[in-house]
C-alpha cells in the first residue's frame, strides 16, 4: 500500500487538495460504510431517482462508459489511468475542443463549479433527419493516478438547480484505480454491478 500524499510539493495544486474533500474521491478517501454500487473502476452512491446504464462497445462487448440519468439530465462518466506527476484534463479539453469544431459545433471554455469545463453546442440529427444542436457540458477532474471525465446533457446543461444536483452526483463518485500498471489514458476497466439490484 502506498501513501496517497504526493511526495513533492510543487506538483500539488489547490484543486487536487480540494478534490479529496469535495470529490470525486479516490478509493482510499471513500467512506467504507456507504452502500456504493460497485462497477469496477468506479463506485456510484445510489440515490432516489437515479437510473444507471452501462454503455457497451459493440465489437468487444467491453463496458466503455457509465450513463447516469438523474434530475431530468444525463451524466456519462469514464475513468482513465493518468500519470502520477501530471493530470490529463487540460490536454483532454484541447482534444474535445478540436473534435467539436471539426463536427461544426461551437465550444467555449469556462470556469465551472467543478473547475475548468467546456460548454458545447454539438450538431445532432433529429429522428426526422432534421439538423439540430444539443447543449453539453464536458467536465473533468484529475485525481491520484486517475482522471474522471463527465459529459452532462439535458436540463443540467443549462438549468442551475438541475446542474447543482448533477454536479453533486459527479462529486460523489469514487474512482478505483487499482494497483495494476496501466498506460496513461487507458480506460480503467468497468464491470457489471456485483450485487443484484433493481434496474
Amino acid at each position: 500500500m502506498t501513501d496517497a500524499t504526493p511526495a513533492d510539493d510543487d506538483t500539488v495544486v489547490d484543486a487536487s487538495a480540494d478534490r479529496a474533500v469535495t470529490g470525486p474521491f479516490d478509493e482510499s478517501e471513500a467512506n467504507p460504510v456507504r452502500p456504493y454500487i460497485d462497477l469496477g473502476g468506479i463506485k456510484i452512491l445510489p440515490r432516489e431517482g437515479l437510473n444507471l446504464r452501462l454503455e457497451v462497445e459493440e465489437q468487444t462487448k467491453r463496458i466503455v462508459a457509465v450513463g447516469l440519468d438523474y434530475a431530468d439530465s444525463t451524466l456519462q462518466v469514464q475513468p482513465f489511468a493518468a500519470p502520477r506527476s501530471s493530470g490529463l484534463w487540460e490536454e483532454t479539453r484541447d482534444q474535445i475542443r478540436g473534435q467539436i469544431r471539426q463536427q461544426g459545433g461551437r465550444v467555449e471554455e469556462r470556469e465551472g463549479p467543478l473547475g475548468p469545463e467546456l460548454l458545447a453546442e454539438v450538431p445532432v440529427s433529429g429522428a426526422d433527419g432534421a439538423a439540430g444542436k444539443r447543449l453539453a457540458r464536458f467536465v473533468g477532474v484529475d485525481g491520484p493516478r486517475w482522471f474522471l471525465r463527465g459529459v452532462i446533457g439535458g436540463a443540467a446543461a443549462g438549468d442551475v438547480d438541475a446542474a447543482a444536483k448533477v454536479e453533486d452526483l459527479f462529486r460523489s463518485i469514487v474512482v478505483v484505480r487499482g494497483t495494476t500498471p496501466m498506460p496513461p489514458r487507458d480506460l480503467i476497466p468497468l464491470r457489471m454491478p456485483a450485487t443484484p439490484g433493481a434496474a
